[in-house]
């Protein structure tokens, strides 16, 4: 019997790759953000005199960081929640109903939808979205969920094949409606998946730059992204102060992940065996 061996050289050249790729620009970030403007001249790599801490500080107050926390937080678990909830019900329609014609069609329009470059159908949402005055927090909340659905019922659709229908008739019999049988039998078993379409939407969300800036009108309304994109022009000449900055934004999804690592870890494996 043939058995698997580990491949050492390219383990170790994978291993090197991820720390020069990752835990190096890490380390120099934390770096910078605590070194003060004058332990940076020698060189960027060099360790400082003393721990500047007060960079953090005068960072938070540059940027509004709690204002746009906060505008992040309410945009990110809004979206999570209701992108759950929403997407999930439409993808059990179109695929407990793929025989029919009008749903097949409908998953596969949906699925078009992954195709369509964002630049392309830029400048139309930006003027649709003034005309229905939705360049607010809700309105993005609202565009974030159906932009999302395409991908999300791709999901979706393949887990939910993998649940016997005999579940649904049995629940049927018994006198079940289709709302009873999604939310009391299929909804609690779709927690695996449930799990990845929270990964990526969670992250997509908090990440993104590009929908907040065409958006969002108000300088009140900026999200985390938004604001380090605002300010860039005030860390030109400070390094330590924009490093900073950028550690806070990190620092949330950090904390999350340290949480949530085993069902993020999950929701992974799951997303890619289905």
């Amino acid at each position: 019997m043939r058995r698997n061996k580990t491949n050492w050289i390219v383990t170790t050249l994978m291993i090197a790759g991820a720390l020069v790729a990752i835990i190096f620009p890490l380390y120099l970030t934390i770096l910078i953000a605590v070194k003060s403007p004058q332990d940076m001249v020698p060189s960027a790599l060099s360790f400082p005199k003393s721990l500047r801490f007060e960079n953090f500080t005068e960072a938070i107050e540059m940027t509004n960081f709690f204002d746009a926390l906060k505008n992040s937080l309410t945009i990110t678990i809004s979206v999570l929640i209701l992108t759950i909830l929403s997407n999930s019900l439409v993808s059990y329609a179109i695929a407990r109903n793929r025989k029919k014609k009008f749903f097949n069609a409908l998953y596969y329009y949906f699925l078009s939808a992954m195709f369509v470059p964002f630049p392309i159908i830029m400048l139309p949402l930006v003027k649709q979205v003034n005309m229905l005055n939705m360049d607010n927090i809700i309105g993005i909340i609202c565009l974030y969920v159906v932009f999302g659905l395409p991908f999300n019922i791709f999901l979706y659709s393949g887990y939910i094949k993998s649940i016997p229908v005999s579940l649904e008739e049995a629940a049927t019999i018994d006198g079940a409606s289709t709302f009873q049988v999604f939310w009391r039998i299929i909804f609690p078993l779709l927690k695996p998946i449930n799990a990845t379409v929270a990964i990526t939407t969670c992250l997509w969300t908090w990440n993104d730059f590009m929908l907040p800036l065409i958006i969002l009108g108000k300088p009140e309304m900026a999200t985390l992204p938004l604001v380090q994109y605002v300010f860039q022009s005030q860390f030109t000449t400070n390094y330590n102060l924009a490093f900073a900055s950028y550690l806070l934004a990190l620092l949330p999804m950090f904390i999350v992940y340290i949480f949530a690592q085993k069902w993020i870890r999950n929701g992974i494996v799951t997303g890619a065996v289905k």
